[in-house]
């Protein structure tokens, strides 16, 4: 087949769903209309570990308005079969309303159903619960280490011993949450043994099979449905228990229930980027060609699941080193389970080995980018695969042209207007490039028209837009003509909605879906004799704007719609899917980048501003530059955060998180918000899958705090070896 012209990927086209977002019409998932839904809040435990003794509830249930008080003493026992195929990691769950174990500060110990929010709030305030309370442990400080998770490769110990440069360094990373404009929130209606919830989740199949396994129901006996979500972060990529909470309340009262998290709930209710303490030990020689790294690395998880992230990953590839040895070890803690926050694993490591390069670089009198380019790996050093592409080098060169690299003086404190040290740093990032299998469904209507289905999700990056983008091409149609709709367990299964995967996942299966469609349409056109491309060879012909002709000789061809209608056919149909090759990998996928940053630090008062950021990306194929642009600057505004204000704050003595609000848990805003540059080096990536995208959505924030950390130091001549950079550890 004649490759189809491409007039709607890679142009930078507004979102299909811009219009509804921004006059209220998307319905996110406290707002959809459930007929005689009733409401729910749920009542939180006010220790960190212990027993709950006794629950109060005559004053909740003589609130007018209020229908019934659920806990561990009424609930239903629920069976929680295996969740395989779930999207919650090993371990036991925390089976809520089970039984009277507390398991963390803010974990679900009761449920008040009433007639409205109000009353339903209020009947909360009425609960009472006693508990035997014991001490929780919430301090990474104080924790049990676990088992590590071992790598090496070489004798770490002896080429550190032997390098002519050696450092030893330790990192401490706070607790992050991802706080998303819209709060996690579920609607559950019971039709006999048919459960529909709507519901914010990244993964509509994950959270189907979750709540399957634990109502013990068939697969196609629970619909999630979730058109919109209004961020997430990774926030909604597993079933948390308030979902069951809704489910149980609603089959309870015999009513559709709905059930909004508060801000303050989202902090122990949906997960959160895990502390951590890292130490790295690396060796050089006196040129700077790295001969030994050693990672130790103390990560929080819960007491009941083990989380565990990809922290190794970036120690292991990201520069050529022949001795590696890493140690990753989770420390179990009364807290509810942490979970995948955007970079997850590689923006936690990216910090530490680019604050230690940068460190390397300054010891050695080396420029930071030429120290890198001297370490730059010929092939993938933990596994031994060659790169599908990797232009680290071009990323350096064109970020250093174009952000003025040239200007900066490696010695500290020798740039100052007024007040203000200025300084300049810069950081490498890499993010592997994620695929896995996904389904979407494609229609072809007689009039011309096409609808593409697949139960993926948009929680803001604009999968509406770049699934119709590919779409239109590959059938030939205008956008106007292709509608794109997701969020619906019913539609054709798609991974997760994170991991930087959706568009090579979900976006090749539409390109096979659409590409089918357009063959079937086709093979009718050139086997019928009434058609003015019969006999034509099939690869011949392509398709644009809905019309069908000879490559070479436009005016030969003829309409969908003609074409169908000849042939009294209602739509032309298939089932796309896409598939990652079968057996080991033959080359090693990752999207890559170099972000700059320009810092102002006050010399008095320790205040950090950033004043400029530059990210260049090896992300292969960019499907909608306007979208790419929306991607990175969030990416990077996210990471400004990390640096220089995010940290969640826990009182130890009982595990209650201090600063669960958005007035004392800091993120940026626009007067936080510097100019802004995003570059993408023109290229694509076969090899990865059909479209030739590596993801972009992840990568944008690997390497953002330590260029931000790198370009403090320039400034002040301070090592920042926490997160976030605080203005007394400027003073």
């Amino acid at each position: 087949m004649s490759p189809q012209p491409q007039a709607a990927v890679g142009a930078p086209l507004s979102r299909v769903d811009g219009r509804l977002k921004v006059t209220g019409q998307a319905l996110y998932a406290a707002e959809h209309a459930v007929e005689g839904a009733v409401h729910a809040v749920i009542v939180d435990s006010g220790i960190g570990r212990g027993r709950v003794t006794s629950i109060d509830t005559r004053a909740a249930l003589a609130h007018p308005g209020v229908l019934r008080v659920i806990s561990h003493r009424d609930a239903p026992k629920l069976p929680y079969r295996d969740n395989a195929g779930s999207n919650n990691p090993p371990g036991r769950r925390l089976r809520v309303f089970q039984d009277d174990q507390v398991l963390f500060h803010g974990q679900p110990v009761a449920v008040v159903v009433a007639t409205t929010l109000e009353a339903a709030q209020h009947g909360a305030s009425l609960v009472k619960v006693g508990y035997a309370a014991e001490p929780p442990s919430t301090d990474l400080n104080d924790a049990k280490r676990d088992e590590p998770t071992n790598y090496a490769r070489g004798d770490a110990e002896a080429g550190l011993r032997s390098a002519a440069v050696r450092l030893d360094l330790t990192y401490h990373l706070a607790r992050n949450h991802h706080n998303p404009m819209e709060p996690h929130a579920t609607i559950a209606r019971w039709d006999g043994d048919q459960l529909t919830v709507w519901d914010k989740t990244q993964w509509v199949v994950g959270t189907q099979t979750e709540l399957a396994a634990v109502f013990g129901l068939p697969l196609d006996s629970v619909r999630v449905i979730s058109p919109f979500v209004g961020g997430g972060f990774g926030s909604g990529l597993r079933c948390w228990p308030h979902v069951v909470v809704a489910a149980v309340a609603a089959r309870e009262a015999g009513r559709p229930v709905k059930l909004v998290l508060s801000r303050k709930q989202m902090y122990f209710g949906t997960g959160f980027r895990p502390a951590y303490e890292y130490r790295l030990r690396l060796g050089s020689d006196r040129r700077g060609r790295l001969t030994a790294m050693a990672h130790e690395m103390d990560a929080e998880t819960s007491s009941y699941e083990k989380f565990t992230e990809s922290i190794l990953a970036p120690g292991q590839m990201l520069y050529s080193t022949p001795n590696v040895t890493q140690a990753y070890r989770l420390m179990p803690l009364d807290v509810n389970t942490p979970l995948y926050m955007r970079g997850p694993g590689y923006a936690t490591a990216s910090f530490v080995i680019e604050s230690a390069m940068e460190e390397l670089a300054h010891t050695l009198g080396v420029d930071p980018i030429e120290l890198r380019r001297r370490n730059e790996p010929a092939e993938d050093e933990s596994s031994g695969l060659p790169f599908s592409t990797r232009r680290l080098r071009e990323c350096y060169t064109v970020g250093a042209r174009e952000f003025g690299w040239h200007r900066r003086d490696r010695r500290p404190r020798t740039r100052r207007e007024g007040d203000w040290l200025i300084g300049l740093g810069m950081a490498a990032g890499v993010y592997d490039t994620a695929r896995m299998a996904a389904q979407a469904r494609v229609r072809l209507d007689a009039d011309g028209t096409a609808l593409v289905e697949a139960a993926a999700s948009d929680m803001g990056p604009g999968t509406y837009t770049s699934q119709t983008q590919v779409a239109a091409d590959a059938l030939g149609l205008t956008m106007r003509t292709v509608t794109f709709r997701l969020g619906d367990s019913l539609f054709p299964p798609t991974p997760p909605h994170g991991g930087s995967m959706t568009m090579a996942s979900v976006g090749s299966a539409v390109l096979d879906g659409c590409d089918q469609v357009r063959r079937q349409a086709i093979q009718l056109a050139v086997g019928d004799p009434e058609s003015p491309l019969y006999g034509v060879a099939a690869g011949d012909v392509v398709v644009r704007g809905g019309r069908l002709h000879v490559k070479r000789d436009q005016a030969r061809g003829e309409t969908y719609r003609s074409l169908l209608a000849r042939h009294n056919r209602s739509h032309l149909e298939a089932l796309g899917s896409f598939t990652p090759p079968s057996g080991p990998e033959r080359h090693s996928f990752n999207a890559y980048n170099a972000t700059f940053a320009e810092v102002a630090v006050d010399a008095t008062l320790g205040l950090v501003r950033v004043r400029r950021m530059l990210g260049v990306y090896d992300a292969g194929r960019i499907i909608s530059p306007k979208l790419a642009d929306s991607q990175a600057i969030g990416g990077i505004v996210g990471g400004i955060g990390t640096a220089l204000l995010e940290h969640t704050v826990t009182d130890h003595r009982d595990g209650r998180i201090v600063n669960a609000n958005l007035a004392d848990y800091l993120v940026p805003v626009n007067a936080d918000v510097p100019d802004v540059k995003a570059i993408y080096l023109d290229g694509e990536d076969r090899d990865a899958d059909p479209l030739g995208v590596k993801g972009l959505g992840e990568v944008v924030h690997v390497g953002v705090a330590p260029a931000i950390a790198n370009a403090v130091f320039n400034a002040t001549g301070r090592r920042i070896r926490e997160l976030p950079i605080t203005a007394e550890a400027l003073l």
